[in-house]
């Protein structure tokens, strides 16, 4: 098979989508306003109620504006490609996808493990909590996890990846350009960019994922040590919807960039992206609103607020 330098490519042709342009766009557009709507509207109560100017609310708020932007990578290119049925894309645009892709898949798999710490610490140190979570160190532990554990993940797979040699076709079996898809495209010799993969996705994938099975196994016993029968329901309820959220998360991602070997059918590795990059977004806010009684009441109060104003 013919094979084509970087300096003379002209783009790339994405092969996941299917003929149901029709079926696929409506559904497209419904994931995403869905996600843009759900998580919009968590971020802004949150900032409005000054009761839920915690940590833990804190965290969730960026969490909401990550899965904003995480969608927002992918879900407006894919729209338009489904719409339109042109699945070229160019160099430039497919590798600052994949930069964009990476870097905020990076940040979520760290700021999901900065949250089991905070209920970590609230659960089995109580008294340290005010302490140990306070707003410099929450804040520190955000801007880590957005700029430079995302930032220098992303720009080592981005210029190792954007470096290889291509095959003539330029075919991309996947909805979006992403890291195995690319590699799998590539004629080169990918060994190094493979072994790079691995070892980082075990850094941010494995490791956070194991420090979050730790902080949930020592939050679940210092539960069961609760005596009283609603003090255990109340900290299960807190904790429950963001185990949820980690499990679909990292175990999705770590098959995707772990998982499966170069040269293996992508019909799974298309399907668990799809679960970890647009489910998860779409998930999080309903799992938190509806499982929350907090936010509940402060979605009720500042839709009365807003009904009242509106009279």
């Amino acid at each position: 098979m013919g094979m084509v330098n970087q300096t003379f490519f002209s783009g790339f042709v994405l092969l996941g989508f299917s003929n149901e342009r029709v079926l696929l766009s409506l559904m497209i557009l419904t994931i995403y306003t869905m996600i843009l709507v759900g998580n919009l509207t968590i971020f802004s109560v949150i900032k409005i109620d000054i009761n839920l100017h915690t940590p833990m609310y804190f965290f969730l708020s960026y969490l909401s504006i990550l899965d904003v932007c995480y969608s927002s990578v992918t879900l407006p290119a894919m729209l338009v490609m489904a719409l339109t049925g042109n699945t070229r894309v160019s160099f430039d645009l497919c590798f600052t996808q994949l930069y964009l892709f990476v870097s905020l898949g990076g940040s979520e798999c760290l700021l999901l493990a900065a949250m089991a710490y905070d209920r970590y610490v609230a659960i089995c140190d109580p008294l340290c909590y005010p302490v140990v979570m306070n707003k410099i160190f929450c804040s520190y532990l955000v801007g880590g996890c957005w700029f430079f554990f995302g930032f220098l993940n992303s720009v080592l797979h981005t210029t190792l990846t954007s470096k290889l040699t291509y095959c003539r076709n330029r075919q991309v079996n996947h909805f979006f350009c992403d890291v195995p898809a690319m590699l799998n495209a590539s004629c080169a010799d990918t060994h190094t960019s493979q072994m790079l993969l691995y070892i980082v996705s075990v850094f941010l994938g494995m490791t956070p994922f194991v420090f979050v099975v730790a902080s949930y196994t020592r939050i679940i016993s210092t539960i069961l040590k609760i005596h009283s029968a609603a003090g255990r329901k109340k900290a299960f309820s807190t904790c429950s919807s963001h185990l949820i959220v980690v499990t679909v998360f990292y175990v999705t991602a770590n098959f995707n960039y772990i998982g499966p070997k170069p040269g293996e059918s992508f019909d799974i590795i298309r399907l668990s992206s799809i679960l970890y990059s647009v489910l998860t977004p779409l998930f999080n806010p309903f799992i938190y609103c509806l499982r929350n009684q907090e936010v509940q009441r402060a979605l009720k109060k500042a839709f009365c607020r807003n009904y009242s104003a509106l009279k």
